[in-house]
């Protein structure tokens, strides 16, 4: 795979006052020997990332929800975060060359607008409706929203903008059709996440929704949410030299894979069927990227499976 980014020539490596032209010349070169680094150790392990992970996630979050787990390990926090962020990895290592001042500044902004909203939302009932969480999913900031949440959030963003730019090809180059069909799929991923979440008891709504225990005004919530989402995400990247790095990474959407995965399996087990078409609509766009097949597959599979795929 071509390098992208961190590389010795990189605009954004800016030397620091008192270092020697010698340090920042190492500087650029040890960021992108880590930078390949990261990226040998996602390809070696990506089917276990993007595969076994939510497989095994479903099934311990399916076993807990109905008892069969002993009460340390249900719901267990730290396997959960755990889980999350293996899963996180590759969106996270792929995007990294691409993360310079003005990104990381206007990521640190929708972290700190994603507790924000969540906080409102627990005190208030706005703008998702009135809910609680049912379970503790890690440490909980002033014990009601949880620490980790922008982990959840932010990257489910992230992956429904990088699948609006490779779906909508030239289309994507208008704003008027990038942002909106960007938000629509942020909406959409919360139409899988969160039918799953209430079914295996992440939360609650009181009252309980029409749309498997969801109401209304959470969609209308994350409608709000979502478009300052993506325009905060629009805004912090150069989007050509975004959807360069996303052409050249093959596995910058494989969390978006475990996603599909993970809470498409936990809906058809839980009989959420709009749910499962929504996944299934995703798992399409997928599809369409061309970055998903029989040879991708065979290619990421662990050495010892690969003669026998």
């Amino acid at each position: 795979m071509a390098e992208n980014g961190a590389g010795e020539d990189d605009p954004d490596v800016a030397s620091e006052p008192g270092r020697s032209s010698g340090d920042d010349s190492r500087t650029p070169r040890t960021r992108a020997a880590v930078q390949r680094r990261l990226e040998a150790l996602v390809r070696e392990h990506r089917f276990t990332i993007a595969v076994v992970f939510p497989i095994v996630g479903a099934v311990t979050l399916l076993a807990s929800a109905a008892g069969l787990v002993p009460a340390p390990f249900a719901y267990n926090p730290l396997f959960l975060l755990f889980g999350t962020a293996v899963m996180r990895s590759p969106l996270v290592v792929g995007l990294l060359p691409r993360i310079d001042r003005r990104a990381l500044g206007l990521l640190a902004f929708l972290t700190a607008y994603t507790y924000a909203i969540e906080m409102v939302g627990v005190r208030t009932d706005w703008p998702y409706g009135a809910f609680e969480y049912s379970i503790q999913l890690g440490p909980m900031l002033f014990g009601e929203v949880p620490l980790a949440l922008p982990l959840f959030f932010v990257p489910l963003v992230l992956n429904a903008y990088l699948l609006t730019l490779l779906v909508l090809e030239e289309l994507a180059d208008s704003a008027l059709v990038r942002l909106p069909v960007a938000i629509l799929a942020v909406v959409a991923v919360d139409l899988v996440l969160d039918p799953g979440a209430v079914a295996i008891g992440f939360w609650a709504y009181d009252p309980a929704g029409s749309y498997y225990g969801v109401p209304v005004s959470n969609y209308l919530g994350w409608l709000l949410s979502g478009t300052v989402a993506v325009v905060l995400v629009d805004i912090a990247f150069d989007r050509s030299a975004l959807r360069a790095r996303v052409d050249d990474c093959e596995f910058v959407l494989d969390d978006l894979v475990s996603f599909v995965l993970l809470w498409g399996t936990i809906n058809v087990l839980y009989g959420n069927w709009l749910a499962v078409g929504v996944a299934l609509l995703f798992g399409g766009g997928l599809l369409q990227t061309d970055r998903y097949d029989l040879e991708t597959l065979a290619s990421s599979l662990p050495d010892g499976w690969r003669e026998s795929f």
